[in-house]
């Protein structure tokens, strides 16, 4: 019975905060912060999810500043869990296929988030240049998920290397967004499903001499151990 009460109510929730981020991008389309705005409206649907979230951002982060930000890439709950941590600024860069889907396609399209093709390999190259032109003349940060796909509790999967040849020719530091483990973690019929963590560490300058595929692993490496360090105290927070 809860798990129907619950699907309702996130339906009919996800209705209406769509509706309001609607009314209110309509009035500022492509916003710098639109993201960040839609971020904080859809992680409050983690409530009905008996959910918590533990954000925790790192106070070197300068949201006057730009970077790109890396952030692993769970399953359908990262847009109420993860997204929290897209701080002002931050758009995300995602497939062109994203704007036909009801009601959300719109919202993502008028949050000025960038669209590629990534069935077009050169369109792809173009998208990174534009981006790369948005980034500097409009001071965003761009939000990659660089393992290109959702893992369902396989890990965190091998990263593709746009986002780190965009910060190459960018010249931009790197801020890894870090989730603890989604995986089969909520149960509608569960009143109690316990908390996720969202860190957003420390800005990551550029090791030298690293090409885009090099800074791939490096990275990787760094949010593998953080993830895992998570997990842990997120088990411990389940478990008090």
């Amino acid at each position: 019975m809860l798990a129907i009460i619950r699907i309702i109510a996130l339906f009919v929730y996800f209705i209406v905060v769509n509706a309001v981020l609607f009314l209110i991008y309509l009035t500022r389309p492509f916003h710098r912060n639109n993201v960040y705005l839609a971020g904080q409206f859809y992680s409050t649907m983690t409530r009905i999810l008996g959910l918590k979230i533990d954000l925790r951002v790192s106070s070197k982060v300068d949201t006057e500043q730009n970077y790109v930000f890396l952030a692993n890439h769970q399953n359908s709950y990262d847009i109420l869990t993860i997204s929290k941590g897209a701080l002002p600024g931050v758009v995300t860069v995602g497939k062109k296929s994203i704007k036909w889907i009801p009601i959300f396609g719109v919202i993502y399209w008028l949050s000025a988030n960038i669209m590629i093709d990534r069935k077009n390999t050169g369109s792809a190259r173009n998208t990174l240049n534009e981006t790369l032109d948005k980034m500097n003349k409009k001071k965003l940060s761009i939000w990659f998920f660089p393992e290109g796909t959702r893992s369902y509790g396989r890990g965190l999967l091998k990263f593709k290397t746009g986002a780190f040849r965009l910060a190459l020719e960018a010249q931009k530091l790197i801020v890894p967004v870090c989730a603890s483990e989604m995986h089969k973690k909520v149960k509608l019929n569960r009143w109690n499903n316990g908390t996720v963590i969202v860190e957003v560490m420390d800005p990551i300058e550029l090791p030298e001499g690293m090409s885009a595929r090099e800074l791939a692993i490096y990275f990787h490496s760094i949010m593998s151990t953080k993830i895992d360090q998570l997990n842990v105290e997120a088990e411990k927070l389940d478990n008090a």
